[in-house]
């Protein structure tokens, strides 16, 4: 519930501060005094758009801030913990919101941390609901209906399953259209996939295959000029001639004779055996070279007929480089997975037909489900119709009708629901809340047919049909502060006395604040505020300023607040006795309720 309510630089209150109570609180006060400036200000504060002409002439920024007791609604802990929101034990929800001037520009914050105006609305408006003579047209619109059905039935749990069930189609039915689309497209992939594994694989394809075949073709290509390198090299070390004695002649033999020299230096003078020891190492080295020189020429083999096989190798080679666009090693590893996508996709096929039979089966939960929510909601519906009858008569509507009307819309793409009382099935559009369209429908006076609201309730009309509905829906509606701003209008007289018992019979659920003209609603209040305009300042100074207060009342100021609503000001005796009489009988009925223990709102129902 609202438990204090700060306003400053809203409109033309400059500073207000409004502590609420249980049950019924009634707002009265004279026209133009800021009673509907107050809705406008908790509309910005649970989430409505920010308007910058709500600031205060002359101030920066206007501010609101609501602090509300959530120790009646666990159901707002997960969301506001979901937010980082909710500290263990709290007990209470600082809601607040900033209002540029010029800009309009706002800045809202829930318990002190700053929050966008979706997670605000979405926290505000289940802790505060606004009901107003239009009430944004929300009667007006048949989507809110279904919604109205439900809460009452008590039929949201059942909807839950069914909007679970739709879910899981849901996600079948675009897994399947995703497969259908791709379904050209597979065929195109796995024959592109096939092309490439039979090539790959008739082929042969090796990794590195074609470097080491163009490092073969410039060595066939070059082996004249390879052979002759080679014999020079050798000539020279060996000289071309191998004696008896196998020792190599000419660079060999001379760096032996330079080798013996050195080294009998090194052995006359110790200071040169550095230079017979470079000596040998190089004689050495000399020696091998000539015998890996050998090796290789022996080694040589160039077989000129081999060109033409590794020309046709490299150009099987290019052409499927060419064909499947990558080199030798990609098209290897992709051949390589290939067979694992040509299996997967394949496979698809057989997915899809698991899919479409998970389809079927979930059409016919679905349409079972919602036949099941379908039948209960138009029994929900006629018992909701004859309590609305019942409690708009009480409203002086006598000879109104209304009915709530439940309708199917033929589909061959819905699911199969079984008429009443038969085997038959039909196809029919479905969505999360199941297979119906709910409409409310009004026939305010005798011998005119029933017509959707929007074409023909008036504002006295919809304002009283929402009062009736939320008397009798008050129990089933989780939100805990209900705000009407003057419901009660084109109502008068005993009728007006009918909407005071009814609001509060709605506060035995919820905390009621209440904007209203009537003495009769007004005498109904658990609390009661007035609301009343102060001119500050003076012409002649230009500097003229309204500024709104409010005050709780006690009995006699109650007394002569009522009166006035009576018959005016000066107030007489005459009107005092009316208004006292007028609070009396609103006590003892609630007295005589109270002791019944019954809330009002069930026996509008009965």
């Amino acid at each position: 519930m609202l438990l204090e309510l700060n306003i400053s630089d809203f409109a033309i209150i400059d500073r207000l501060r409004l502590q609420l109570t249980h049950g019924f609180n009634a707002l009265t006060g004279e026209t133009g005094a800021g009673k509907s400036i107050i809705i406008d200000a908790l509309g910005t504060l649970r989430g409505e758009r920010a308007d910058p002409a709500f600031v205060r002439a002359g101030a920066d920024r206007a501010r609101i801030e609501g602090v509300f007791s959530i120790s009646d609604l666990p159901e707002i802990v997960p969301v506001l913990r979901e937010y980082g929101l909710w500290e263990d034990e709290d007990e209470t929800v600082i809601l607040s919101r900033e209002v540029s001037a010029g800009t309009g520009r706002s800045v809202a914050r829930i318990n002190g941390r700053a929050v966008n105006s979706s997670v605000l609305r979405e926290v505000g408006s289940r802790l505060v609901d606004i009901h107003g003579q239009h009430e944004g047209l929300s009667l007006f619109n048949s989507r809110t209906h279904i919604d109205m059905v439900d809460r009452y039935g008590q039929l949201l749990p059942l909807r839950d399953r069914v909007a679970e069930q739709v879910a899981q189609l849901r996600r079948v039915l675009d897994e399947l259209h995703q497969l259908r689309t791709a379904a050209a497209r597979r065929a195109e992939r796995i024959e592109e996939l096939q092309l490439l594994l039979e090539d790959v694989k008739a082929a042969k394809l090796r990794p590195g295959e074609e470097q080491e075949l163009l490092q073969e073709r410039a060595l066939v290509q070059n082996g004249a000029r390879i052979t002759d390198l080679v014999t020079t090299s050798y000539a020279l070390l060996y000289a071309g001639n191998e004696g008896g004695k196998g020792v190599a002649r000419p660079i060999v033999e001379a760096m032996g004779v330079v080798n013996d020299s050195l080294a009998e230096l090194g052995r006359l003078d110790p200071v040169a055996q550095k230079l017979a020891e470079q000596s040998a190492e190089l004689l050495y080295m000399l020696e091998d070279l000539t015998v890996n020189v050998r090796s290789y020429r022996d080694g040589m083999e160039f077989d000129t007929g081999r060109l033409d096989a590794i020309e046709d190798r490299l150009t099987l080679i290019r052409e499927m480089q060419r064909k499947h666009r990558g080199t030798g090693e990609e098209l290897i590893e992709r051949a390589a997975l290939a067979e694992a996508e040509i299996e997967r996709l394949t496979h698809s096929a057989e997915h899809l037909a698991s899919l479409e039979a998970q389809e079927q089966k979930l059409r016919t939960q679905v349409g079972r489900l919602a036949g099941e929510l379908s039948h209960e909601r138009r029994i929900v519906g006629d018992r909701l119709a004859l309590a609305v009858v019942e409690s708009m008569r009480d409203l002086a509507m006598g000879n109104v009708r209304f009915q709530v009307a439940t309708e199917r819309t033929p589909d061959p793409r819905g699911v199969p629901v079984a008429h009443a009382g038969t085997a038959a099935t039909e196809l029919v559009a479905f969505d999360k809340t199941g297979v119906d369209k709910v409409e409310f429908m009004l026939s305010p006076n005798p011998g005119e047919p029933l017509k959707p609201l929007a074409k023909i309730a008036s504002g006295g009309e919809s304002a009283r049909l929402l009062l009736a509905l939320k008397s009798i829906l008050s129990k089933v509606d989780q939100v805990p502060t209900l705000i009407f701003d003057e419901v009660d209008v084109g109502v008068g007289g005993r009728a007006g006395h009918v909407v005071g018992e009814k609001l509060w019979g709605i506060s035995a659920q919820h905390q009621v604040i209440c904007i209203t003209h009537l003495p009769q609603v007004a005498a109904f209040g658990d609390s009661h505020y007035a609301i009343a305009k102060q001119i500050l300042g003076s012409a002649g100074a230009g500097d003229l300023r309204t500024r709104t207060n409010i005050h709780q009342l006690n009995h006699e100021q109650r007394v002569d607040e009522i009166a006035a609503m009576l018959d005016g000001v000066p107030i007489s005796e005459h009107s005092r006795r009316s208004a006292q009489e007028m609070l009396q009988r609103a006590q003892m009925f609630k007295d005589r309720e109270r002791s019944r223990q019954v809330p009002i709102e069930i026996m509008s129902s009965l």
